[in-house]
């Protein structure tokens, strides 16, 4: 009999996770050496709008101070997507999803190579734009380019490691948990930027108060959204066995109107971060890198149309693989079950899919009116990037995702005392 009550054990859990969390914070403050530190305040202030300041939100704040977690967790979401992509077109990929737990495993280490070498490109695309930067780095050269790329990559590994602790012996998913510790941290530092904003009168009392509106009713949308389920009812056959009947029960199968989640909002930022993430590091007059960086600020249609599409193309394509309704058909038809009016077998598939492909078409809708709306308020107001509407889904969604995590783990908890009460109670 194990030691460890299952009460116990979802407190440390909670307490595992809420360490490991503490660690990254930690790693947010700890410079890159070489950097000239009032050099990189100045530099930082002029910069909070565009891709940078997005990739600040998923960094937790951890660009603004040039810290040894700047890159944060992106480039492992990167090589998730590639992956995942070559999941949907390549056979050998498709091979490897098959073969159960080995080929997981495989995939699972093909992510994490990847990783290293987007982190090193994009560690190595970090240094050179710093020192592009006048006065940024104390003394440039390759010496200050291999310590930053070690630097880098050293720590987004390290915190894939954690996410991954964070998954297996914490609560929630470790690499979202991570995000949103970033986001959560940094929203009271945005929200004393906003109102001491309002006292130098760069924003009206009246826009404030619609901000906080705005907030508030987007996140009771989002969990309005996140909680839709559509039903689809489940009939089961009645079954005689000797003198007795059996069966001829009825149950739903629930279909959530965002199965994909908070993945395709994270996914298409991820994206959009990738190709030009240092563009806006450079204070050069190299006029290429500023017309980049003003093509993808926010209010402009490029980036607009960029953003919205890879958060339909991802959330349609993340739901083709967590649901696959031919699979769930099949497995309908094993049990005896099946929906009112539908027959057994393709056309259940069909049935579900059309269903799913409706849920999922509102779901990719509702979350690029969530993600963009708001964008277009920071476009050209002075709001803090913290308060966008990317920023608020991920932490909205995980946070329900981890509380859900929680009661289902305190409901296993309770039925395991009941039952022992109940063997060992007379």
């Amino acid at each position: 009999m194990s030691s460890t009550t299952p009460s116990n054990d979802l407190r440390n859990r909670i307490l595992f996770t809420i360490f490991v969390l503490s660690i990254y914070r930690l790693g947010t403050f700890v410079p890159l050496p070489g950097i000239d530190p009032e050099q990189l305040q100045i530099m930082m202030e002029g910069n909070q709008k565009g891709l940078l300041g997005m990739f600040n939100v998923f960094a937790g704040g951890a660009v603004s101070r040039m810290a040894i977690f700047a890159l944060g967790i992106m480039p492992y979401i990167s090589s998730s997507i590639i992956v995942q992509l070559l999941t949907g077109v390549s056979d050998y990929f498709k091979n490897l999803k098959n073969q159960g737990e080995i080929g997981r495993k495989k995939i699972t280490q093909i992510t994490r190579y990847g990783t290293v070498l987007l982190g090193t490109v994009q560690g190595y695309g970090l240094a050179v734009g710093l020192e592009s930067s006048a006065n940024l780095v104390i003394n440039p050269g390759v010496f200050f380019k291999l310590s930053t790329v070690t630097t880098i990559v050293g720590g987004t590994i390290f915190l894939m490691w954690l996410g991954e602790q964070i998954t297996q012996r914490g609560i929630g998913n470790g690499i979202s948990l991570i995000i949103f510790a970033g986001i959560v941290a940094e929203i009271p530092r945005a929200l004393v930027t906003t109102f001491e904003l309002g006292k130098t009168g760069a924003i009206s009392g009246f826009m404030i108060f619609m901000i906080l509106v705005l907030l508030i009713a987007t996140i009771m949308f989002i969990v309005f959204m996140e909680r839709a389920l559509r039903k689809i009812l489940i009939n089961y056959p009645k079954r005689q066995m000797g003198n007795k009947m059996y069966g001829g029960d009825s149950s739903h199968l629930p279909l959530k109107i965002n199965a994909a989640g908070v993945i395709p909002a994270i996914f298409a930022s991820a994206l959009l971060l990738l190709p030009v993430t240092f563009s806006n590091f450079s204070i050069s007059e190299n006029e290429t890198f500023l017309n980049i960086s003003s093509f993808f600020s926010q209010g402009q249609p490029l980036y607009m149309i960029l953003y919205a599409s890879g958060i339909i193309f991802f959330t349609f394509f993340y739901t083709s693989i967590v649901f696959n309704p031919n699979e769930t058909a099949e497995n309908l038809r094993k049990y005896g079950g099946f929906i009112p009016g539908i027959r057994p077998g393709e056309s259940t598939a069909n049935y579900i899919d059309n269903i799913l492909t409706k849920l999922t078409t509102i779901g990719a809708l509702y979350l690029t009116l969530v993600c963009l709306m708001p964008e277009f308020l920071i476009a050209n107001y002075p709001i803090p990037f913290y308060l966008g509407g990317t920023s608020i889904l991920i932490v909205v969604v995980v946070a329900i995702d981890t509380v859900t995590q929680i009661q289902t783990r305190m409901m296993s908890s309770q039925y395991e005392q009941l039952i022992k009460k109940t063997k060992f109670g007379k």
